[in-house]
């Protein structure tokens, strides 16, 4: 399981979401605010589970990491 970051542009009636895929829920909500934050159209933003695998993570600076499958081995691409 997976969580992904998704925002609205039309006031929460539909959301759209990119093909990140976090291993938390805050990394997902993280994302998806920081998006909201450069983008002038987002009103809304949230994190759903998916079943897609984990392929970033968020690193201790706020930036992107793209990860492999081993996940849980905690190796890096």
């Amino acid at each position: 399981m997976s969580f992904k970051p998704e925002v609205s542009t039309d006031g929460g009636r539909t959301f759209h979401q990119n093909a990140l895929a976090f291993a938390t829920r805050e990394e997902a909500e993280t994302s998806a605010r920081d998006l909201m934050s450069r983008w002038m159209l987002v009103t809304d933003w949230r994190a759903v589970e998916s079943d897609q695998p984990v392929n970033y993570r968020l690193r201790f600076d706020g930036a992107l990491e793209a990860v492999d499958g081993r996940i849980g081995e905690g190796v890096a691409a």
